[in-house]
Formats: structure tokens, sequence, C-alpha cells
């Protein structure tokens, strides 16, 4: 027998192998390397580095975009295992015994959670964040107690060590009883596109060796069960007849448990006997964080460290915590603040292509950063993220003896946007290069602006007035410029001598003008030609068809925007009918939705489920899917049930868990329905039909000529770079065919291979383009298609992420299934097995342009391409909201508003944003002097206001307001109509006091009366001296309201000569009887004149006109809605009955006479 520590001699726990390569050719779970960071260096033009031996650290990051398999720690995966590894039965097969030590301080408290520390003799200690081969490192220490623990935990914590190039801090341990055993075996499960894959070998431990080869192999195809008959007979046939049964019955559970749990990759090394108890040594686990609403209760509080050695920066950490605030997409991943290239790039896929593009031109070392904003973040968001970057670019100090700046670049680049507004985002970049002007110009930085998308005409002029405004070189491009083409112009900057390809000429210019109501522009080239190919045949919806001119569909989700952009694309296609039928919303009740259809009004009736839509238009076959993330698919297995109308479904959320992604696609297959997505734009047909927001807006369809057909389809992941696409084509080819986004989740439903064929089998279809990512496999599958001659078609191909080999640690790439596993799915390999089979396939995505337009011309030049006249492009109306952001009309407002604005980033109280309305705590007394006044009020101020309020808030259920609110609750109204019916009392007679006392009385001061000759003036006037007098209180048993107020205005108003004189004409009458004293209304009254006066904020004018407009009796209304509320939800909670008034206290006097005899006399005489 062995006596050996959890997890072999070189164990480690870290998730290692991919979904598509997954075993380790070791004895060990291992981890991506990853190596440390770039240090400073000097401006290297020298080439990229050669790939490495090894597979590219691509490690998946905890984000709504990007990889969403996330590592956990073996003790979290343990303690899973533990908790839900039961047999058929429901019986626990596995107990685990396993601490975390997280600091010093834990060191002192686990012995009182965990008592087994100190009662057992020998203990295994060990790092806990997925380091690779732990045990050969020396970092795994057996056959310790728990004073020896200890001491070794000391030793290490926040100790740096190098474990296979890769430097990192030791900060995290698990502790474990040390386990006696005798044979070591390997298992391992991970998911595929259709199925998972339980792998088993009956040797495990340091010497497994390689496992791709030597382990048995069980398939379990996604939906179905294993049974211990499958597994004995594919997995266990080398294990003893004593010990099969109940590593079978561990087999079955665990991959129960797997399924259950959303693992998405899971892998032990060793499981051993412990006696007759199967126990997992050593293991490496991924969990699939889509699944966080179906399985975060179960997981618990799961920690998810990143990869070893890569600790986030402050600045990472910041941009983390924006992402997490916005349903936009935020990352930042710093690579070399010493670098002189740094990057603020729009789009997950156009991200990786201008990291792509730094790195194959030699420029690596330079690059400071990778990351993204996309998904259309506010201003203010955008602001904060570009603050960031600038925050670290500048933060050399120039002033520095010896510091020479050598000058950096910022490239702001982009695809074309379906809906990010340019201008909005490009706002907030502006605001922060004006908070950093100085460091700018001190670094010699230059800025090279790309983008494209909804206004972004206006956000480039912007761009364009800040740089000379500011005074720093900005260079601003649209998308008649290549994504990449200001790279090079960067590059020319940093170094002089830099060459590069001149920027390629389009062949054809966009058709722009008319979508805004000019002339059609001729192409570039001159003549009628340019159009769509002169022999296109008639379709029909077929497999190799998906949409035509007829395609009709149903809309998910109440997605106005959408439907009106495919409303529009319909019209500029001169389609006949529109192509979105209805639209399903299970929230609402049947219904109708109002669109335009060119500049005519038209209906489309919205429905509660599929069903109901379906059979009210059963020409429908299209399904646009815009649910939510959690309800994708509960509605996408509706949807399938139909399946004999619908043949296909675009699921647009991203995040769908990956289990239920693989059901949807497997219950597709079954039933032959397309899938496109899930995390996708969706897709395009040119001239027939769109999907949602596929394009972006319609100018740039027009701009892209997707209205009409052209004869180059192409597929690719990114929704972004699809734009990018149809841009390319529109410049240097007669334009799209059709265009498909399959989306960036890890599983889409369909794939490249499933589109290009249909692309292949298509006559129309003359040229095809695709464009991969760094990841999977698919390419290859292309790959072997066109040797063997299924894909005849010109094929133009490149695969995104070549940047990969570029860096030392990990990055995630912006979209889920960006990630590389071995060096069969990295970009360059992919690209170079394309090449080899025949494909065009450019040196780098800046050429594929030029490789477009060579392979289009010898189409042309072959007569397979014959192009027709171009069609003038559509004049297509636009919406008066859109047209009022570009400036282009303007009409007279419907009513003003100055005091508050909720159309920014942030509330506006007159001008004061809601963040500093809490920050410094002005109460509701500030509140109240910006929105009624529409200015700060001093401090003394507002909290008289506030007194107000609260002096005000009730007077009893007696007074008139209270006694209304009272008796409408009673009669069963709600909270609204009760409040209301107590607040039309309010008047004269009730609560009017406040503003009759203070004309009064400010009125004698202006005129120069007397106490007595105000009291004289009133008398001869036959009126009532508003504020004086009360019903029971007197000089002998005062007010204490008025008490209170009297005091404050003294000690704190700079004068109140109004309240003076009123206490003055108050000992006047209460000579003639005691209780004419000056009340509450009076007090409050004369107060606020002095307050309006006498604060400075206002003129004399201002403060009369205030109290002539009944702000007086504002401050008695808002206060007395206190009371009102408190005393209808008194009489909801004591559940009073209807009031009925007794009849002993009203007194009926009628008529002598009865209504009969008054009226009609004649009815006396028994007429």
């Amino acid at each position: 027998r062995r006596t050996i520590h959890p997890g072999g001699a070189g164990a480690c726990s870290s998730a290692a192998r991919s979904p598509a390569r997954p075993h380790a050719r070791s004895a060990s779970p291992s981890a991506p390397t990853r190596l440390p960071r770039c240090a400073p260096r000097a401006l290297s033009l020298s080439p990229a580095p050669p790939p490495r031996a090894g597979p590219p650290a691509l490690s998946p990051t905890q984000s709504r975009r990007g990889a969403m398999q996330k590592a956990i720690r073996e003790c979290n995966g343990k303690r899973l295992l533990s908790q839900y590894l039961r047999d058929e039965e429901g019986a626990p097969l596995y107990h685990c015994q396993a601490a975390l030590v997280t600091s010093l301080a834990d060191l002192d408290t686990l012995p009182s959670k965990e008592p087994w520390l100190l009662t057992t003799p020998k203990l295994v200690v060990k790092p806990d964040q997925l380091i690779k081969r732990r045990g050969k490192a020396g970092l795994v220490k057996v056959g310790l107690d728990w004073e020896g623990v200890k001491t070794q935990v000391r030793a290490w914590m926040g100790a740096p060590v190098e474990v296979e190039g890769v430097r990192g801090t030791l900060d995290c341990f698990v502790v474990e009883p040390q386990a006696a055993f005798s044979r070591e075996y390997y298992v391992c499960i991970h998911s595929l596109r259709d199925q998972d894959v339980i792998l088993f070998y009956h040797e495990g431990g340091v010497d497994v060796g390689d496992v791709d080869a030597k382990a048995s192999r069980l398939e379990v195809k996604v939906g179905e069960a294993v049974d211990a008959a499958r597994v004995g007979a594919a997995l266990l046939g080398a294990v003893g007849e004593a010990e099969r049964p109940r590593l079978t019955q561990f087999v079955c559970a665990l991959y129960r448990c797997y399924v259950e749990l959303s693992f998405a990759y899971l892998e032990i090394n060793p499981v051993v006997f412990v006696g007759d108890t199967v126990v997992p040594l050593d293991l490496a686990a991924k969990v699939d964080l889509t699944a966080q609403h179906d399985c975060g209760a179960k997981w618990g509080a799961l920690d998810m460290p990143a990869p070893f050695g890569r600790s986030r920066t402050p600045e990472e950490a910041y941009v983390e915590g924006l992402d997490e605030k916005t349903g936009a997409s935020l990352k930042l991943t710093v690579l070399n603040t010493a670098g002189r290239v740094w990057t603020m790039v729009a789009g997950g896929g156009a991200s990786v292509i201008y990291a792509d593009t730094i790195c194959d031109m030699g420029f690596s070392r330079e690059l400071c950063n990778y990351g993204e904003y996309s998904g259309a973040p506010t201003k203010q968001h955008t602001y904060e993220y570009a603050k960031t970057i600038l925050s670290l670019m500048c933060r050399e100090p120039v002033d520095q003896p010896g510091y020479e700046p050598r000058g950096k670049v910022l490239i702001i680049g982009g695809g074309i946007a379906n809906f990010t507004n340019v201008a909005s985002t490009f706002g907030g970049i502006i605001q922060a290069l004006r908070q950093y002007r100085a460091q700018l110009v001190a670094h010699k930085v230059r800025v090279y602006v790309r983008r494209g998308g909804p206004n972004y005409q206006e956000g480039l002029d912007a761009m364009r007035e800040a740089g000379a405004q500011l005074g720093i070189p900005i260079s601003v491009h649209g998308p008649e410029t290549h994504l990449t083409a200001i790279v090079p112009m960067a590059f020319k900057y940093l170094d002089p001598a830099f060459e590069a390809k001149p920027p390629l000429a389009p062949t054809y210019a966009p058709a722009t003008a008319a979508a805004l109501g000019g002339a059609a522009l001729p192409p570039a080239g001159g003549g009628a030609g340019g159009g769509p190919h002169t022999g296109n045949v008639p379709e029909s919806a077929d497999a190799s068809t998906l949409f035509t001119a007829s395609t009709r569909a149903v809309i998910y989700g109440l997605q106005t925007a959408a439907v009106q952009n495919m409303l529009d694309f319909d019209f500029s296609c001169k389609r006949e009918m529109p192509s979105v039928a209805g639209m399903i919303y299970p929230f609402g009740g049947d219904h109708v939705q109002k669109f335009y259809w060119g500049t005519r009004e038209i209906l489309i009736p919205v429905y509660k489920d599929t069903r109901s839509a379906l059979a009210a238009h059963p020409e429908v076959d299209v399904m646009v899917n815009f649910a939510s993330q959690r309800s994708v698919y509960p509605s996408v297995a509706e949807a399938l049930e139909h399946s004999s109308q619908l043949r296909v479904i675009a699921i647009i959320a991203e995040g769908v868990p990956e289990n239920k992604t693989r059901e949807i696609n497997r219950r597709a297959k079954e039933r032959g329905v397309c899938i496109i997505g899930p995390a996708t734009v969706g897709g395009i047909k040119p001239g027939c039909f769109r999907i949602g927001n596929t394009g972006g807006m319609i100018d740039n369809c027009i701009a892209c000529k997707l209205h009409r057909p052209g004869s180059v389809a192409y597929v690719s992941r990114s929704g972004g770079m699809s734009n990018e696409l149809n841009n390319i084509m529109a410049m240097h080819t007669n334009g799209v065919y059709e265009g498909i986004a399959i989306g960036g989740d890890r599983y889409p439903g369909t794939t490249f291979v499933d589109h290009i064929m249909r692309y292949e089998a298509n006559p129309n279809v003359k040229m095809i383009v695709l464009l991969g990512e760094v990841g999977g496999v698919e390419e290859y599958v292309i790959a072997e298609r066109i040797k063997s001659g299924a894909i005849s078609k010109p094929l133009v191909a490149w695969c995104i992420g070549t940047c990969a080999k570029s860096f030392d640690y990990s990055i995630s790439f912006g979209h889920a299934g960006s990630s590389a596993n071995s060096m069969l799915e990295t970009s360059e390999a992919k690209n170079a097995a394309l090449r080899a089979a025949g494909a065009v396939v450019p040196d780098s995505f800046n050429d594929l342009p030029e490789a477009i337009k060579v392979t289009y011309a010898k189409l042309l030049a072959a007569g397979t391409v014959v192009e027709g006249p171009e069609p003038e492009p559509p004049k297509m109306p636009m919406d008066y909201k859109w047209a009022s952001e570009l400036g282009l009309v303007r009409k007279p407002a419907a009513f003003v508003s100055t005091i508050c604005d909720d159309r920014g980033e942030e509330l506006l109280y007159a001008g004061m944003p809601i963040s500093r309305v809490f920050a410094e705590d002005i109460g509701i007394g500030g509140v109240l002097s910006l929105l009624w006044f529409k200015r700060r009020l001093p401090d003394y101020a507002c909290k008289f206001v506030e007194m107000v309020l609260m002096l005000t808030a009730d007077h009893g259920p007696a007074v008139a307001g209270a006694h209304n609110t009272i008796i409408t609750a009673r009669a069963g109204k709600d909270m609204v109509s009760s409040l209301v019916s107590g607040l039309l009392t309010i008047g004269p007679r009730f609560g009017g006091a406040v503003d009759g006392a203070a004309e009064t009385f400010s009125w004698a001061i202006d005129t120069g009366l007397s106490p007595q000759g105000l009291i004289d003036a009133k008398r001869k006037q036959g009126e009532l001296l508003m504020g004086i007098g009360h019903r029971i209180k007197s000089l002998e048993n005062p007010d204490q309201r008025v008490v209170i107020l009297k005091q404050y205005v003294m000690e704190h108003f700079p004068e109140c000569p109004v309240l003076k004189f009123a206490m003055e004409v108050e000992k006047v009458t209460t000579r003639k009887k005691s209780n004419l004293i000056l009340n509450v209304d009076g007090t409050i009254g004369c107060a606020f004149v002095d307050l309006l006066r006498g604060s400075g904020a206002f003129t004399r004018e201002e403060a009369d006109e205030y109290v002539k407009a009944g702000v007086l009796n504002g401050l008695f209304v808002l206060g007395r809605s206190i009371g009102f509320i408190g005393h209808y939800l008194d009489q909801k909670r004591l559940k009073q009955s209807l009031y009925r008034h007794p009849w002993d206290d009203i007194c009926y006097m009628l008529p002598q006479n009865t209504v009969e005899s008054v009226c009609e006399p004649e009815y006396k005489g028994g007429k």
C-alpha cells in the first residue's frame, strides 16, 4: 500500500483541458500556460515572436461577453461533489474534508469550524490557485500535523513563486487529510457540441501518460442518460471485478452531477479507493457561468480565481465594476504600460482584429492594452472607460529628469455599429480627452479614429473639432476607410521609416446620396456596371435558401425598434408586403402596435403565445427570438413544437446556458429547423429580408447596397464584423448576396460549414467569404471539403485572433467561442490549413479587402459574374427623432420645463445631478428648493422648509381634509382617490390662511401700516385678519408649533421683519381675547416671506411673485399629504367598514308641505 497526498506527486488544481481537446499528456490537470507580463521595452519593429510549442494562453474570464466557462478552486469542486454526488437512491457517495486558507487569520479560526484539523495526524497542504504540476514544483507538503501546516502556510503566504515560467504570488491553500490507497484511476468529462465525453483510464496519477491515446471513451449524446451497463462496457474493461461495481456507480453518479451542476469540464486524477469508498484526490473543474440563474443556488459561493500569475490591476478592477453596472460590455486588460500603442476599440470582433493588425505589423511589444467597449454604453460609461485608459497612458511623469517623451498613439477604432450611437460614445471619449489634454500634449500623443454606424458623421465631426480645440493631432476616418487602415498611419508616426501598403481604393462608390433625398452616385469606376448579376435564378424557400422576398416572420419580444428596422429594410427593397407578420409578447394581452411602412402607418398584431401567432399567419416560417437569456429555452422549445411551419429560428440573446443551447440544437436538428445564434445580430438577404438590426441603420444598409442582391455570400461569428464585410463587398464587389452571423457563443445552432454548403448549392452565389476566429476546429472541416471538391466556389477566408501568439498570458477575447485550447485551434494553424486546401487566405485582415477584390475581379474576367446596371438607391423617409438628433429638422416644443431634465446620463434637479444631491446630503428641503425655486437655498432655509413640512404633516382626524380622506378610504377607494378627496378641502377655510397671512402682513409692512392700523383696515373692509386666532390655543396655552418656529426663525434668519410685525399685531389682538394669537398658519406665512426676501436668493419682485403663485399653500399641501396618507393606511390596517353618519348627529328639517303637494296639488284629491 502506498500513502500519497491527494493529487499525487505532480497534480495540480486547475481546469486544464478544453471541450475540444481536453486530454492532458501528463499526470495531472493542467492550466493554460501563462508567462509574466511584458516588461517595459523600447520600440521594436521586429516581427512578432513565433508561436510557442504549447497551447496559447487564452483563459476565460467572468463577463457577460467573452468565454463563459470559468475554472473554480479544487476545494469548491470537491465541496460540490460531496453535496451532490449520490447514488440512484439518493445516498451520498463521497464526503469531503477540506479546509480553505485564504489569510493567516484563518489559521486561528479554522480549527473551531473544522475540528478534524486538530485530530488528524497527517495532513496535506497545497496551493489552490489553478497552478499546474504543484507536486513537481515542490508546492505540495504531506504528512504534516496542524502545527506543521500552519508553519508551512506562513512560509508560503504572500511568497512569489515561479512555476513553469509563470510568476505569481501564493495566497490560497487547501488542507486535507492524507489518504492511503493502492490503485489510481483517471476520469475526465468534457462537453462537445452534440455530446458529452467521458474518459476513463485504469491507471492514474503522475504516470498516466498520453490519455488521448490510452483512455477508454464513452460518448453521451445531449439529452441522454448513462447507465451502469454502458459505463461498464465502454470504460471499465480493464478494472478488476472487485472494484468495478463501485467505480461504475461512481462514474454514473459523477456524470449526473456534471449535468445537474452545469459543469463544462471535470477532471479527476487520480480517483482512488480509500477502503471501499471511491475518493477524488485531485480535481480540476470549470462551470458554465451562463447557468448562474439555474444553478447558482446549488453552487453557493463559488470562488472563481484568475489564473495563477494574473492579478488584476486597479484599473482592470474598476472597468470590471463598470461592466457589472451596465447592460453594455466594457473590458480592459493591461499588457505593458511602458508601451506606445494604446487602443480604445468598439466591438468584440473589432478589438481582436485591431490587436491582430498591431501584432502582425511588428508592434506587439508596444501594445499596451487589450479591451473593448460595445453594446451601446452610455456617454457616462464611455467617459469613465476612456478616462481609465488615458490615466494609464499618461502615468509616466514627463517632468522627471532625463525622461524624454518619444510619442504615443491612441487608436480609437471600431467597426460599423448596428445600434450604438457613435456621437454619444464619442462625446464621452472627448470629455476624457479634454480632462487629460495637458498630459496628452506633454506625452506627444496622436489619436487615430475610425468608426461608422448610427450618427457617425456627427461623432467624427465632433472628434475633428475637439482635436482642433485641444491642440491634439486627431486623424479622423469613417467607413470609407478600411477598418484597420489607421493602424499603419499610427505606426508611421511612431517610426517614420515604417512602410506599409497604400490604402486600397474602392472599385465602387457607396450608394448613400439617394438615401437622404439626393441623386444616386455612379460607380467609382464609371459606367453603368457594378449592379446585380444579370443571370440570377429565381428562388423559392428550400434547404439552400433560408429567405426570399416573400419570407414572413414573427418576432418574439416587444422589440419595436428592431421591427421598425426590418420594415424600413423591406420598404427599401421594394417588397410588396412587410416581412413582419406579428409579434409575440407573453406579458400583455392581444393588441396591435403601430409602425411605419415608408411614410404610411400600419398596424402589426401582438399575440400572447406562439401558437396563436402562427395559427393566425400560416405563411410565417421564420421566428426572430429576442427573449432574454433566461427565457430563450422555453420560448424556443415552444416554437420547435411548430416545426412543420417554422423553418428558421434566430436567437439574438447571448449568455444562454450551454446545456440549454445544446438541447435546443439537438431538438432543432431532429425537426429540421435551422437555428441562427445564440449571441447573434442575425443575418441579411439583400433585397429580401433581414433579421432584426442586422446591417445597422437603414442609411448604412443602402450605403452597402443591401437593398438589392450581389453575388458574394459570407458567414462570420461577429455581428459588428458582418457590417464590415458588407462594407468591403460594396466597395470591391457587386455586393452581398447573403450574410449570416452564426453567433459568438460556444455552441451556435448552425456552423460555418452549414451555411457555406448552402452557398455552394445556390447558383446565385458566385463567391464565398469566411471570417473565422481563434478557437474550435470547424475551419478544418471546410478545408477538407475544399480538398474533396464538395466546395468548389472561390472561397476567401481569414481567421481572426492571430495576436494570441504574441501574448504571454491569458486574454479574454470578445466571444465565448474565441479561445484556443490547442495549437490546432489557433488562427495561424487554421489559416494555414485553409490556404493549403486552396482557399484564398490573405496575410492579415488588413489585406482581406484586396484578396476579395482580386478574387472577384477574376470572376468578372471569366464571365462568371456579369454585372448589370446599378439600380437607383431607394429614397427613404427619416424618422423625426433621428432627424432631430442629426440637426436636420426643428419644431416648437409642446411645453417648457426648466426644473428637471431626465434625458442625460443622470437625472438633473435644476441642473444639479442626482448623485450630487445625495453626495452633499441636501435633504428634502434642498430638493424642494431646487424644484420649486430653481436654486440652492441656504442650509437654514432648507431646514426651515423641512420643519414646516413636519409641523403641517397632520392635525388629527377631525379636520376637514383628514375626515374626507378617512371616509373615502372606508368606502373602499384607493390611496390616490382618498388623498385627493382630502386635498380638495384645502382652501380659504382650511389651510389657505398661510397664503392669506403672508399677503396681509407683507402688505401692511410695505404700505407702512402700524399693527393697530392693520387691524382697523381689516375691520373697515369687513375681513378677518388671516393668521390670527385659534379655537383652542391661547396665550395661556400656546401652540408649541408656533413656539418652535418662532425660536428657530429668531435664531437663524438674518432678519425677520414680517414675523416681528405679526408678533406686534398679536399683542394688540390678545388684549381683546387671549385666543387671538398668531397661529401656525400666520407664523409660517410671515416667516416664509422673510425667508424669500432676506435670504439673498431672490429679488423683491421674485419673492412677491412666489407668494402670489401660492407657494405657501403648496407647503401646506405637501406637508398635510403625509398625514392624509397616514390616515388612509390607518383605516386600511384597521379594516374599517363603510362609514355612515349617525342619524342623531343630523338635524332633519323638512318643509311643511311635501314635494308632491307643492308641485302637483291635484294629487291631493286622489286623482
